[in-house]
């Protein structure tokens, strides 16, 4: 790399990051100019475009700021680590893209044929935009392979049958709470087992991805409440008193 050495509005031009964002990293110890000319203004070296390149493929990766610097600092830290994470993350992006045009070709292909769409089949691909730009949110892209490898293995059939089973099993559950069935009944016990069975088709088992998942729902309950689950932490509680009486039986 060349030993070029850049000032604050030159390297601001060159890559579209603002002067007001790269004086804020310096003030806040993220990134500071590694050097000074002779007049004693700032210059940016190639270590520390190096660094910019870290910290904007950490900020598109989730990270806050505090996170990056921690992570920038740490004796262990490589930067092919951050590329490799960030590579991964734009794959899954790429996979989740692909699905939603394929998606949007069919419908392009019929309207160019003149053929009718149904308003079903609008909502159905603003649906996927919406679940491509949610899922990212929460999933790193690790969990995000997994679960498109999970999805492969399961199957679409049974994705949809999962659903229709989850949403089931829940009202069986409320039921029970609303009856005050003791949840080390052997009823309560059996739900429980399928409840946490669900969830680990659709996860793997992966507790990693269970918790993004709750946290997903938790925030975007619209997206729970689609899959027939509002967020309720007594249910959970509930199903978790049955899972624990499950496992000392």
């Amino acid at each position: 790399m060349q030993d070029n050495l850049w000032k604050v509005g030159e390297l601001a031009t060159r890559t579209g990051v603002s002067v007001r964002t790269l004086h804020y990293y310096d003030e806040i110890g993220l990134l500071s100019p590694s050097q000074r000319s002779g007049s004693g203004h700032r210059l940016y070296s190639a270590d520390d475009i190096v660094r910019l390149q870290q910290i904007k493929s950490c900020r598109q990766l989730g990270f806050s700021l505090a996170e990056i610097r921690d992570l920038l600092s740490r004796s262990d830290y490589a930067p092919q680590q951050v590329i490799q994470l960030h590579i991964a993350r734009l794959e899954e992006q790429i996979q989740l893209q692909r699905r939603l045009c394929t998606r949007l070709e069919a419908i392009a292909k019929r309207l160019r044929a003149a053929e009718q769409v149904s308003v079903d089949e609008f909502v159905t691909a603003i649906k996927e935009i919406e679940m491509v730009e949610r899922f990212e949110k929460y999933y790193t892209p690790q969990q995000l392979r997994e679960l498109e490898q999970r999805r492969q293995v399961v199957g679409e059939d049974r994705m949809r049958e999962v659903e229709g089973e989850w949403k089931q099993l829940l009202e069986q559950i409320r039921n029970e709470m609303a009856k005050g069935t003791d949840p080390a009944s052997e009823t309560m016990q059996r739900l429980a087992k399928r409840y946490q069975g669900l969830i680990d088709e659709f996860t793997g088992g992966n507790k990693e991805i269970e918790e993004s998942l709750r946290r997903m729902y938790k925030a975007e309950p619209d997206i729970a409440s689609d899959k027939g689950y509002t967020p309720d932490p007594n249910l959970a509680e509930y199903v978790g008193k049955s899972l624990a009486a499950a496992d000392k039986a």
